[in-house]
């Protein structure tokens, strides 16, 4: 008969117990570190593969002059796109148009939102979503579609605008009302946007400070300037930011269908202006260069407003 014996027992030192122990906690310490930029590392890379590698290829790009044809070679010209592009008057009416574009947009970004918000709390909570439903309504529709039926709106003679308002004017091909008309439709598309974000901020902000200023005696114009718009400071400074960073983007699509930049250049903005170089012009280098400054002059602005932000946010506190 064969007996199996059991293999020996390995007695483990006690002097080797906390090393053991501390290599496990030096584990354990790495992966806590680790794990998080796992999460991260998908976001990470899809901003860097979407966003920073066409910025990288853009201020390359620039430098050099090229037609866009395949066949045709790259002639690098160091900064001679950007000396050029400032020296044309077109890229300067555009950055005038840009500006005046997101100046008109706030009110309806920002302004409007807040009384509609405000307004909105004085209803019921059935009757407010369907208000805030109707009012987001539009931002649902698609620009292109929006852009066919404000054209058949404001068409002179047959549109309902024109007919209500009898002014036979060409509200779409006048440079005098072509820009505020592109203004409006934009406006009209972000107002339910806004306001929903609004509603948000002013969802969170806690109903103590308002019982607590009502018994100290103070008035409803008093509470919503001194404790509500405060308190929702950061929203609108969002809503602000936004603006400013997207909404020569969402204009694009409503441009390139209604007016095509006209009439006179009057709807040209920068991010017109630098596909109309690339893609009409075929100047790809003369292009870049816009969008390397447009892309340095927005985050200028944008560090701007969050400095602003974090000093209100220090004075505040």
């Amino acid at each position: 008969m064969f007996v199996v014996e059991p293999p020996p027992v390995v007695e483990t030192r006690a002097a080797d117990r906390p090393v053991r122990r501390g290599r496990y906690e030096k584990a354990r310490r790495a992966g806590r570190f680790v794990v998080p930029y796992l999460y991260l590392a998908p976001a990470l890379g899809l901003l860097v593969l979407w966003t920073y590698r066409p910025l990288v290829q853009a201020v390359e790009l620039s430098t050099y002059s090229w037609n866009l044809l395949p066949t045709s070679p790259m002639r690098p010209v160091g900064t001679a796109n950007y000396e050029r592009l400032v020296e044309l008057p077109a890229f300067r009416d555009s950055l005038a148009r840009t500006a005046l574009l997101i100046a008109g947009l706030v009110p309806f970004t920002v302004l409007l939102p807040l009384a509609l918000a405000m307004t909105a709390r004085r209803v019921g909570v059935g009757a407010r979503t369907l208000y805030q439903a109707l009012v987001f309504m539009p931002f649902l529709v698609a620009p292109v579609a929006a852009a066919a039926v404000w054209r058949w709106l404001l068409h002179p003679g047959g549109g309902a605008v024109d007919r209500m308002l009898g002014s036979g004017r060409n509200w779409v091909y006048d440079a005098a009302t072509a820009h505020p008309v592109i203004i409006v439709i934009t406006g009209w598309q972000l107002l339910g946007f806004a306001t929903l974000v609004i509603s948000a901020g002013l969802a969170n902000i806690a109903p103590d400070y308002t019982e607590a200023a009502r018994v100290d005696g103070a008035s409803p114009r008093q509470i919503r300037r001194w404790i509500t718009l405060p308190l929702l400071s950061p929203t609108l400074l969002f809503l602000v930011l936004t603006t400013v960073l997207l909404t020569p983007t969402l204009t694009f699509p409503l441009i390139d269908s209604m007016t095509q930049g006209g009439p006179a250049q009057a709807t040209t903005n920068v991010y017109y202006l630098l596909w109309d170089y690339a893609f009409h012009s075929f100047d790809a280098g003369l292009s870049a260069a816009a969008g390397v400054l447009l892309f340095g002059g927005f985050a200028v602005v944008a560090g701007a407003l969050v400095w602003f932000s974090e000093r209100l946010a220090y004075h505040d506190d």
